[in-house]
């Protein structure tokens, strides 16, 4: 005989216990009592039991008007870190019986196309990370609750936001170098109209600002390894000779590496080099990366339980999530007699 694979539903389940189906949506959704008989009641949940029913939570979240889904905005996913932000925000969305969906934006920054006909009807909020506030015109409408990653607490669109203290990593960078006796500093920075990268910039030059006889020059560079490193190789060959290249992130520290060898110059013997993110590329390159340890998954955790807050009308926490410097080989005293690049 073949076995029926149908799936129970609740007429099934009312002509079971003999009552109508709107007894056994009170009854389901716990709203029985004073309605519906104690007795009745438990003859209801013991049909669906017998016949191993299971209320649809989708149909049932679209008539309330939720889906219980989040879109979560990310720039073109070419690290690991945007990963573990999914990772941290899908985790903490589970327990709360939220789902999410992972949109990462074609153009890193700048106007993201909406990936569905209504976001309004299809989702319950958004959090974007690592964008320009006008990225999220199309996705965000003039409803959905948003929360920022990664973005200016006073000037974004979302309803909160949520930062790592990139400040104070590129503050913790600056220190390290200071005490191992550097005073000529580059700063290889990603050419990305940012808040984050303003950020970095602002702290960096702040901070040296405070120690006489310091100088800083800037270089821009695309956050990829190849442009990265010819961006290097123009700025050394041309203007004064830093002791320390500080990077805006790793893949640029990467890039860095690339420049210093074809210019015949030493990781740290001759310069050093600093990154920020701690991907698994920091490890990988010879001398290992000093860089600056960001928690993605905390990030995204941190992100999902500030939307949620949101969604239920309670007010945020606003504290900057810590970062910490991670010292490797990449850095140490400046030389005594600087080496020029080569050719």
């Amino acid at each position: 005989m073949a076995r029926n694979t149908t799936r129970p539903t609740s007429r099934d389940v009312a002509q079971a216990a003999g009552v109508s189906q709107a007894a056994v949506s009170l009854v389901l959704g716990d709203k029985w009592r004073g309605r519906v008989a104690e007795t009745t009641a438990e003859r209801v949940r013991q049909a669906a039991r017998d016949l191993g029913y299971r209320p649809n939570l989708a149909a049932r979240n679209l008539r309330l008007g939720h889906t219980r889904t989040v879109l979560l905005v990310v720039p073109a996913l070419t690290t690991e870190f945007f990963a573990g932000v999914y990772t941290g925000a899908a985790r903490v969305a589970a327990q709360h019986g939220f789902g999410v969906v992972l949109y990462p934006s074609p153009e890193g920054v700048g106007p993201a196309r909406d990936p569905f006909a209504s976001a309004q009807t299809a989702l319950d909020g958004v959090i974007a990370s690592s964008m320009a506030a006008d990225a999220l015109t199309a996705i965000r409408g003039d409803q959905l609750p948003l929360v920022m990653l990664d973005s200016d607490p006073h000037g974004s669109l979302g309803a909160a936001t949520v930062n790592l203290d990139i400040a104070d990593g590129t503050r913790q960078v600056a220190d390290h170098l200071l005490g191992l006796g550097h005073r000529h500093f580059l700063h290889l920075a990603a050419d990305v109209p940012s808040w984050t990268f303003q950020v970095r910039a602002d702290a960096l030059a702040t901070r040296l600002a405070t120690v006489p006889g310091t100088t800083l020059r800037t270089a821009h560079a695309p956050i990829a390894i190849e442009g990265a490193r010819d961006a290097l190789v123009q700025a050394l060959q041309h203007g004064p000779h830093p002791t320390a290249v500080v990077c805006d992130d790793d893949k640029l520290a990467a890039g860095a590496y690339k420049a210093l060898r074809r210019l015949g110059l030493r990781i740290p013997d001759d310069l050093s080099v600093t990154g920020l993110d701690d991907l698994a590329l920091a490890t990988a390159i010879d001398p290992e990366l000093t860089t600056v340890r960001l928690d993605a998954e905390l990030f995204g955790e941190r992100g999902m339980h500030t939307l949620l807050a949101v969604l239920d009308g309670r007010s945020p926490g606003q504290d900057d999530i810590p970062v910490h410097l991670v010292v490797r080989g990449s850095t140490a005293p400046p030389p005594e007699k600087p080496r020029a690049p080569a050719g």
